[in-house]
């Protein structure tokens, strides 16, 4: 009986292919939100083709829509890298899940395939390691190009047309960010097994920031604010766990 794993018997080509088509779920919400991505960065000012190249670079939604707002709001560079960098940092620890299945590829293909993971694309990624037990450098570059294609055309769809929405629709636009972050945190804490220590962290955000943002201004306070929740987050869930144990 033969126990080689069908998908090692693809060629490079019907692994890619395969890639495209695990990607096709999260296509239509890409290109959604990174039509109101674009929107909202050329109103803040952006030419479209800046928004062209921060979805190149920087190709990240939430650090897109708060570029968008802290350039309407004149943020200062400087606070606008430090909110992306923190913003980003999950990042890390989604490309260190996925080591085990991909440590083998070499340094230049990991480089590429965690320049363009997100978190849709590790969603999908994760599912596919846990069921075959094993990623190809094919398959995982068809799942990452489809989406950085649509999404760079979501972005530039979003900037070129930005002209033709309707003022009332706009609007709506300027809300997704806040609402975006309102759902992923509704979804941490419905997920999460220490809710409270969620609901504390969220919390104390939203009551730190306008004492934070007198003392530090309001360029930090976002940064600033959820630096300290996080810090007193993690301290009672790190007591709480000493606490079970003794």
């Amino acid at each position: 009986m033969n126990s080689t794993n069908p998908t090692h018997q693809q060629s490079d080509y019907q692994q890619f292919m395969a890639g495209c088509i695990a990607c096709i779920p999260t296509v239509l919400g890409y290109l959604a939100i990174g039509f109101s991505a674009g929107a909202l960065a050329r109103v803040s000012g952006m030419s479209a083709m800046e928004v062209a190249l921060m979805s190149l670079i920087l190709y990240a939604g939430s650090g897109q829509f708060i570029v968008a707002g802290m350039v309407s709001s004149h943020a200062a560079t400087v606070s606008i890298l430090v909110a992306i960098f923190f913003v980003n940092l999950r990042h890390l620890l989604m490309s260190a899940y996925l080591v085990p299945w991909l440590k083998h590829m070499g340094i230049l293909r990991n480089f590429i395939l965690g320049a363009q993971l997100t978190d849709e694309t590790f969603g999908v990624a994760s599912v596919q390691a846990q069921d075959k037990g094993h990623l190809t450098f094919a398959w995982m570059l068809g799942l990452n190009l489809t989406a950085y294609l649509n999404w760079l055309i979501g972005n530039v769809a979003g900037a070129l047309l930005v002209t033709l929405i309707p003022a009332n629709l706009m609007d709506s636009l300027q809300f997704a960010l806040v609402s975006m972050f309102v759902g992923l945190i509704v979804l941490q804490i419905s997920s999460a097994r220490n809710r409270v220590i969620q609901i504390i962290a969220a919390v104390m955000t939203v009551a730190l920031f306008k004492p934070v943002s007198l003392i530090f201004g309001k360029d930090f306070s976002v940064v600033m604010t959820a630096v300290i929740a996080s810090f007193v987050a993690t301290g009672v869930l790190r007591w709480k766990s000493g606490t079970k144990s003794s």
